[in-house]
C-alpha cells in the first residue's frame, strides 16, 4: 500500500515543478508574452524607418533629376532670390 501513495506523491511533485516552470521559470508564459511585445514594437519601428527611407529616396531622386526642388529649397531654407527679383518680408 505504500507504493501507490509514493508514486502519487512523486507525480504531484513533478506536476508542481512543471507548473512552476510554466508560470514563473525561464521560458514562462509571461516571458514569452514580453518577448512577443518586444517583437511587435520592433516591427512597428522598422516599418516607420522603412517609410522614412522611402521618403528620403524619393527626395534624393527628385534632387538628382530636377532643379525645381533645389531652387525651392534654396528659396525657403536659405532665403535666396533670383537675379532681378525683389524680396518682400512682411512683419507680423
Amino acid at each position: 500500500m505504500r507504493s501507490p501513495n509514493w508514486l502519487f506523491l512523486v507525480l504531484i511533485l513533478l506536476l508542481a515543478g512543471l507548473q512552476y516552470r510554466l508560470w514563473v521559470g525561464n521560458g514562462s508564459l509571461a516571458q514569452v508574452a514580453s518577448l512577443n511585445q518586444q517583437i511587435a514594437d520592433q516591427h512597428a519601428e522598422n516599418e516607420a524607418l522603412l517609410e522614412r527611407n522611402r521618403v528620403m529616396d524619393a527626395e534624393v531622386l527628385e534632387l538628382k533629376k530636377g532643379m525645381e526642388t533645389v531652387e525651392e529649397r534654396a528659396r525657403h531654407e536659405l532665403g535666396m532670390v533670383k537675379d532681378g527679383e525683389t524680396l518682400y518680408q512682411l512683419a507680423q
